[in-house]
């Protein structure tokens, strides 16, 4: 009784090694697109940025299986700089509704981007 007790102790914590913990958040190659960008601030790295945080927002995998905190934002503000207003202002608000502590600092962006 005791074998098998310890063989089922063994087994269980075998089969509890071999677990794989997925993420909260799929961030792609984000993360370094956007230093490169900061970093040289080129045309070519500023797009690679976009599509990396677009792919983010659009494709995530994550466990949370939401868009992760920032990201919105982020992009919203490259598309405003890019020109792109509307499309970055509804991203900033997607962000506040997401992320409720977010809103005391982006709603003044939002406020004055209306204006």
């Amino acid at each position: 009784m005791k074998k098998l007790l310890m063989t089922l102790f063994g087994c269980a914590l075998l089969a509890s090694c071999g677990t794989v913990q997925v993420p909260f958040y799929s961030w792609y190659d984000s993360e370094d697109a956007a230093y490169q960008y900061t970093k040289k601030l080129t045309e070519e790295d500023k797009a690679k940025a976009m599509e990396q945080y677009k792919k983010v927002i659009e494709k995530q995998k994550g466990s949370r299986a939401t868009v992760p905190p920032g990201a919105n934002a982020e992009y919203g503000y490259m598309l405003i700089k890019s020109g792109k207003k509307e499309e970055g202002l509804a991203l900033l608000k997607a962000e506040m509704e997401l992320y409720p502590e977010s809103k005391t600092f982006i709603s003044r962006i939002v406020n004055q981007l209306e204006k």
